[in-house]
């Protein structure tokens, strides 16, 4: 079994916790108070800003074969993820330009960037997003919700594509090779701070 596979047996349960989380469950069923909404994708938003500068910062450490790999992460997140949550931000009411990190937000995103310092461990550090994510929205995507806003959310991240960028971190970490001690610690710190997180508003 590999790094990256026996920390993602290590966060299965942290992901089962996420998908019983009263958010997630909501987004699930598609009944989440679109205020509630609103302000979740306030602090999603801030939080992948910072998402961005840790792959770039991850970019400048990366050996050569690795380093297109995380400049396309962090361009489909600055790009992609982030238009996303503007798309979302009319029908839900969220007002990015006034939002202010939650204590949640900042606590993740410190630890990002802080994790970022060391190759290795910040390559732990950021699969919790990328894997998790996909995982929540596989499982979701098994009885999506009718509500079309929150289907988009989901059909995102249950999207095979999605699924593929979060293998290329998983692959990316097995071929660093870090302290196994290590990674463990920045992936389940991580992991931790992705269930807390859908408490951020």
């Amino acid at each position: 079994m590999s790094l990256s596979q026996r920390l993602q047996e290590l966060g299965r349960p942290l992901v089962a916790e996420q998908l019983a989380h009263p958010t997630v469950a909501g987004i699930g069923r598609g009944d989440l108070d679109p205020a509630e909404f609103a302000k979740w994708l306030e602090q999603d938003y801030l939080y992948l800003l910072d998402y961005t500068r840790m792959f770039t910062r991850l970019a400048w450490q990366a050996p050569d074969g690795h380093l297109g790999t995380l400049v396309d992460l962090a361009h489909a997140t600055y790009r992609e993820e982030l238009d996303l949550h503007r798309g979302l931000s009319e029908p839900f009411g969220a007002q990015f330009d006034s939002a202010v990190k939650s204590p949640q937000c900042i606590a993740y995103t410190d630890f990002l960037i802080d994790a970022a310092a060391d190759y290795g461990r910040g390559l732990a550090a950021l699969l919790p997003c990328t894997w998790g994510y996909a995982q929540l929205g596989q499982a979701l995507a098994v009885n999506p919700p009718a509500d079309p806003r929150y289907r988009r959310w989901v059909d995102t991240y249950a999207d095979p594509g999605f699924a593929a960028l979060a293998q290329r971190c998983a692959d990316m970490l097995d071929e660093a090779a870090p302290d196994e001690a290590v990674a463990e610690e920045a992936f389940m710190t991580a992991m931790r701070h992705e269930l807390a997180f859908w408490d951020a508003r």
